[in-house]
């Protein structure tokens, strides 16, 4: 079960990092954007840089991406992709794409992201151009995570995740082999 106060404080971190340099964000912001104190920031987290450190941190985004054999992975991943959205109100990847600006804790969180997933998904696979083949797939679900978090109500929202993946899939399976 997760626990609400820490995804709340997650989620606005996540914001807060996304839209504003390092020094301009503080635990009391955090706190308020979240709905909780600044102490319980620092008791889940221990403190700015440490919370930094979780936001910027794609571990766990990788883990559940890339949880299924390679026959199966693209399929896997866009189910994946779909439902943790739902289930969490957030996307796994798409803050990466709020990091593009400069700023070196901007440049972290991109270089977290090539290390534990783009180069997760290419040790994975087999054959010529694995990291030109892991970028294209993780475009791919970027692309996806996006059109998923600009678009709440239209038709990929009330689609079934079965489905997107029965669509949306045979092109990350392609890059896979």
């Amino acid at each position: 079960m997760t626990d609400p106060g820490r995804t709340s404080i997650l989620r606005a971190a996540r914001k807060a990092f996304a839209r504003e340099p390092y020094d301009a964000v503080t635990l009391r912001g955090v706190a308020s954007d979240a709905g909780v104190s600044a102490a319980l920031i620092v008791k889940y987290f221990g403190g700015k840089e440490a919370l930094f450190e979780r936001v910027a941190d794609f571990t766990e985004a990788a883990q559940l991406l890339l949880a299924a054999p390679n026959e199966r992975l693209g399929e896997h991943a866009v189910r994946t992709l779909v439902e943790y959205r739902r289930a969490n109100d957030q996307d796994l990847l798409v803050r990466v794409v709020f990091a593009a600006g400069k700023g070196d804790e901007r440049a972290q969180i991109r270089e977290h992201f090539r290390d534990q997933v783009a180069r997760a998904f290419a040790a994975r696979l087999t054959g010529p151009d694995a990291d030109l083949r892991a970028a294209l797939i993780t475009a791919q679900l970027l692309g996806l995570g996006a059109a998923i978090a600009i678009d709440k109500d239209g038709p990929i929202a009330a689609t079934d995740p079965a489905t997107i993946a029965d669509l949306y899939a045979p092109a990350l399976q392609s890059l896979i082999h």
